[in-house]
């Protein structure tokens, strides 16, 4: 199974490159749960602090607020929310319908910012 990567503390530089700022939001209370991703996701860790297991047995990867996440389409494992957690997230390369929506939130994020 393919890795999560984690950038702490990415540039500023970086995060304008990717237009994190226009990226929607998405907030989880403290807890566990399981997760197949269907999508390759890129998450910027605005809140909170979280541990991801994969379901193959591996290393578990922790990640929290500054952090910048890339979470592979195919992974599959257990998210463990340890203080609630608020992110910004883009998805690509993978399940179409999620990929577009993605691609809509964050075109309305833009036109909102512009007015």
């Amino acid at each position: 199974m393919k890795e999560i990567t984690v950038d702490s503390n990415p540039s500023e530089a970086v995060l304008k490159k990717l237009g994190v700022a226009h990226w929607p939001t998405w907030e989880k209370d403290v807890s566990v749960f399981p997760w197949a991703f269907v999508t390759t996701e890129i998450a910027l860790i605005v809140e909170g602090e979280c541990e991801m297991t994969p379901a193959d047995g591996g290393p578990s990867t922790t990640f929290k607020a500054g952090d910048l996440v890339v979470f592979p389409n195919g992974y599959k494992g257990t998210w463990e929310v340890k203080k609630p957690l608020k992110k910004q997230f883009k998805h690509k390369d993978g399940n179409l319908v999620k990929c577009a929506l993605s691609r809509f939130k964050i075109l309305k994020n833009r036109l909102k910012s512009n007015n």
